[in-house]
Formats: structure tokens, C-alpha cells, sequence
């Protein structure tokens, strides 16, 4: 393996990763892995998500969580299941577009950012406020799979805050070319 330098360990001079697991962190983060997986994966996410909760059973399969969220119960209670969850679902599929134009134009990838922030907040809650997401099995508390599909809300969470950090530094570099 060749050698790698990066500049981000310090602002004053480029350390050279000298050890094979050193170069390799270097590597994945010169090829910015991190990114790459991290905004595709969040953007197959978000489409898949939001088209799914515009079917039938995707708008079922929500009904319980949005019910018991102090949040955004009322959203349903305004707008119904269907129309409620085709809602849902469209602010997914939005805030996936915007990533993908993020790649582009950093400021859009920012708001997708701030629009999943919201989502993935509201969501996380739904571990504490929906019924029986944790189960006692010998008097130990775990999540069944229910509580385990909303507890990959909070990774999405730090996942939206690191992506927005992404973008901001993409903008910020863009301004100042200006």
C-alpha cells in the first residue's frame, strides 16, 4: 500500500499515516467513503420509504406510530391515514431529491439535511410513545422488531447531522469562491 497523506489531522502541515491501518483510514477517507455510503444509502432510504408509504399497507403499516406521537398525531387526524401517509411519504421522496441535488448545490443538500433532522427526531420519539416496543424476557427489557425498525431512526439521525455538516462545508467553499 502506497503511502497516503491528509491534510485534516491538522491545519498547519499533511501527516503521513505510517501503519497499514492508518493508510487505510486514510484511503477510505481521501476516496470519502463516509460520504458516498452514508448520502446513498439515506438517499435508497428515502425514496424506497417514502414511495412504500404511499401504498396501502404502507400507510397501515404507520398508523399505530403516528397515533401514539404527541408530535404529529394530529397530522392523521387532519388529514386521514392514505392522504396523511402519501403526505409522509412525499417529504421523504423531497428531502431525497434534495440530497441528490445537494451533490450539485451543497445548500439543497443542507435542507434535505434540516427537513430529516425533523423526520428522524419525530420518528425516534415513537421508541418512548409507541406501546410495546420494548419486551421483558426473563425481566430484561428489549426492543422487539418493532422498537429495533424505529431505533435505526436515531443512527439516521446522526447520519442527517453529519450530511448536513458535509454540505455546509461543500457551500461554505462555494461561497468563497464567489
Amino acid at each position: 500500500m502506497e503511502t497516503l497523506t491528509t491534510s485534516t489531522l491538522s491545519q498547519d502541515a499533511p501527516q503521513t499515516a505510517q501503519s497499514n491501518l492508518t493508510k487505510l483510514a486514510a484511503w477510505i477517507s481521501e476516496k470519502n467513503l463516509p460520504f458516498l455510503i452514508t448520502s446513498i444509502t439515506m438517499i435508497v432510504m428515502l425514496l424506497w420509504a417514502g414511495s412504500f408509504k404511499m401504498t396501502s399497507p404502507g400507510a397501515e403499516g404507520i398508523i399505530p406510530l403516528v397515533s401514539n406521537s404527541p408530535f404529529i398525531s394530529w397530522h392523521f387526524k387532519l388529514f386521514g391515514p392514505y392522504i396523511g401517509s402519501d403526505i409522509i411519504g412525499l417529504t421523504e421522496i423531497i428531502a431525497a431529491l434534495l440530497f441528490i441535488t445537494g451533490y450539485f448545490k451543497p445548500k439543497a443538500g443542507i435542507l434535505g439535511g434540516l427537513i430529516t433532522i425533523v423526520m428522524f427526531f419525530i420518528t425516534s420519539t415513537m421508541l418512548i410513545t409507541t406501546p410495546d416496543t420494548i419486551v421483558k424476557v426473563n425481566g430484561m427489557g428489549y426492543m422487539n422488531n418493532l422498537g429495533l425498525f424505529l431505533f435505526k431512526d436515531t443512527i439516521s439521525l446522526g447520519v442527517s447531522f453529519y450530511l448536513i455538516s458535509y454540505f455546509g462545508k461543500k457551500a461554505i467553499l462555494s461561497e468563497n469562491k464567489k
